[in-house]
């Protein structure tokens, strides 16, 4: 018999032994259509605030809510406010647990508010934060220019090379520490680097504190929950932003944060009182996107695989930044290997003609739309060094690769030749 048979039927992840797939689990799992009337799909539930069946079970929720007291074996944290707690949302975080297969997850308002929340939960003034480079801009921004008004200071490491190769800049830059939190973008945003999770991972727990190991957090936008599974090679926390492929149709703006239940726990805390907590109808857009994240994310791979082999053989492109091509003598090709499942479908690539050349093929798009954002149901195009990178100093753009001739495309659902066909003209144009 499975592990789950004595749960309620909205909460069962198998069928006898056969266990069910996230794919499918992601339909109802979590809701119970007794409770909302026999609806089909979750209302939004559009409220503020809950009515307590007692004194005595608002003074128990708030209890646990707050953390004054352990949750009771038998005790269920009942709804409260929507700040804090939400049908919507709850369900949410149910089915976001079965990709990554974590304990629990906390959903935010922003992919930047999940990533900034839980950051604060973690660090204080004197700690110290490393961090993979490149990292998407506003994350660079957070961490170069906000936290060390905090009296934080940030270590960065260079994605892209294997671990052994950065443990002596890595130690030397963390010094006596304290080594409080990692912070690992991969693939990095825009050049696809990876970044060795559970070789850092390990180093970085060597150099923490006896008794306080650093919290691992990986931002895994941009192979999303089907593509790469960080904590199965040691992270403690996973970071979303949901905009992007959990969303997938450039309609919400949202963030997602995974791990422990330990963990997540001293993150939802913060996420109470900082107010970061995603509303429900932000919640039921996202539980509408996940029901067709497998064919999305599955469509837009096979579309990537043709798009960076046409990239990669044409004339006025210089070099294809895409995880698929990955050669197999390559010095990550190991990692790439052991800790994705897919190359996913972001590519950056350098065009002839620097800045202008890329301006003139951004210009020149049809079907394509140049926007920021990614993982879309539409393809989308944009120029790194100029927008989202933008605020990143030039200096360390050209270290980590991000020039002046650099496109980053996100491959769309839309039929591969047309979208070669778009490329086509555009290219011509350069």
């Amino acid at each position: 018999m499975s592990d789950d048979a004595k749960l309620p039927r909205y909460k069962k992840s198998h069928i006898g032994e056969h266990r069910l797939r996230p794919e499918s689990l992601m339909m109802s799992y979590g809701y119970d259509p007794a409770l909302s009337e026999g609806a089909l799909k979750s209302p939004i539930f559009q409220t503020s605030t809950f009515v307590f069946e007692s004194a005595e079970a608002g003074k128990a929720y708030f209890e646990i809510a707050l953390g004054l007291r352990e949750q009771g074996p038998t005790e269920h944290l009942g709804l409260i406010y929507s700040r804090l707690n939400n049908p919507d949302l709850e369900i949410l975080e149910d089915r976001l647990t079965l990709w990554d297969e974590a304990e629990a997850a906390a959903v935010f308002e922003s992919g930047m508010a999940a990533i900034s929340t839980a950051l604060l939960a973690f660090l204080r003034p004197g700690d110290v934060l490393l961090h993979s480079e490149p990292l998407y801009g506003g994350t660079d921004y957070l961490v170069n220019h906000i936290l060390p008004e905090f009296g934080i200071r940030s270590v960065p490491f260079p994605a892209g090379r294997p671990i052994s190769d950065v443990e002596e800049g890595i130690r030397e830059g963390v010094g006596d520490g304290p080594l409080k939190v990692v912070l690992i973008e991969t693939p990095s945003n825009p050049t696809n680097a990876l970044v060795d999770i559970e070789g850092t991972a390990t180093l970085a727990r060597s150099i923490g504190r006896d008794g306080e190991p650093p919290i691992v957090m990986v931002d895994n936008t941009f192979l999303g929950p089907l593509w790469q599974h960080p904590m199965s090679h040691g992270a403690d926390v996973v970071l979303y932003s949901a905009t992007k492929f959990i969303g997938g149709h450039s309609d919400v703006i949202a963030g997602a944060c995974l791990g422990g239940s330990e963990v997540l726990a001293t993150v939802r805390t913060m996420r109470t009182f900082i107010g970061s907590g995603a509303d429900p109808w932000t919640g039921w857009l996202l539980m509408r996107s996940l029901e067709t994240l497998k064919m999305r994310m599955t469509a837009q791979v096979k579309n990537a695989r043709y798009v960076a082999d046409y990239l990669q053989d044409h004339t006025k492109v210089r070099r294809v930044n895409y995880l698929g091509l990955m050669a197999e003598d390559h010095p990550m090709f190991g990692v790439y290997r052991a800790q994705c499942l897919a190359p996913g479908s972001l590519i950056s690539f350098d065009v002839e003609g620097g800045e202008e050349g890329a301006f003139r093929f951004l210009n020149s798009l049809q079907l394509v739309k140049l926007a920021v954002s990614l993982g879309s149901t539409e393809s989308l195009a944009e120029h790194p060094a100029a927008m989202t990178h933008a605020d990143v100093p030039p200096a360390e753009r050209e270290r980590e690769g991000i020039g002046p001739s650099m496109v980053r495309i996100s491959v769309g659902v839309e039929h591969y030749e047309d979208i070669l066909a778009d490329l086509e003209q555009a290219l011509a144009a350069t």
